[in-house]
């Protein structure tokens, strides 16, 4: 059985969460197998095209393996977080959701000029987080390096708003 088969095999699908009509996938069920959650990583490690400077992990599954992934590069991991989480002085960047707008935020001194970032997330979808997440990385003068999302929805063609930022994106299943 491939990685991705055993992944989708481990994904629960949650009706009507968060609202009526979304058919959620649930990623908590990979946490159970720990085999499972150690392949994922080193898939992550093995579809690189290089080796980035930092990971940055969007809140809050972007964390699970985004961390794992920072540990097993020795690298720095670096929180983003939705606006008035993150303790010290702090860059943002405001972006549009479907209905209304949203804010996320990483410390100010989080990252390094020209540093190569790849952002992580559990789940692409419509792209607009991780693409406000690639405007946060590009304020600190650093280089968004890639984007790692362990699910992919490509019908809702999030892979287009992030094309501009960079053509280093991996999903490792797609629905």
């Amino acid at each position: 059985m491939t990685i991705q088969d055993r992944i989708k095999k481990s994904i629960r699908d949650v009706a009507d969460f968060p609202k009526p009509g979304i058919l959620f996938k649930d990623i908590t069920p990979l946490f159970y197998d720990q085999d499972l959650c150690n392949e994922i990583v080193n898939e992550f490690v093995r579809r690189m095209d290089v080796k980035p400077d930092a990971i940055a992990g969007i809140e809050s599954r972007g964390f699970l393996f985004g961390i794992l992934l920072a540990n097993k590069l020795n690298i720095p991991f670096v929180l983003i977080r939705k606006s008035g989480k993150l303790p010290y002085k702090t860059i943002s960047h405001e972006y549009d959701l479907e209905y209304g707008t949203s804010k996320i935020e990483m410390h100010e001194d989080s990252l390094k000029a020209n540093w190569k970032v790849l952002i992580h997330d559990d789940l692409l979808a419509t792209g607009g987080t991780a693409e406000a997440a690639a405007c946060l990385v590009k304020k600190q003068g650093a280089i968004v390096a890639g984007f790692n999302f362990v699910i992919g929805l490509g019908f809702l063609e999030g892979k287009n708003k992030l094309i501009k930022h960079t053509n280093n994106i991996t999903c490792l299943v797609q629905y």
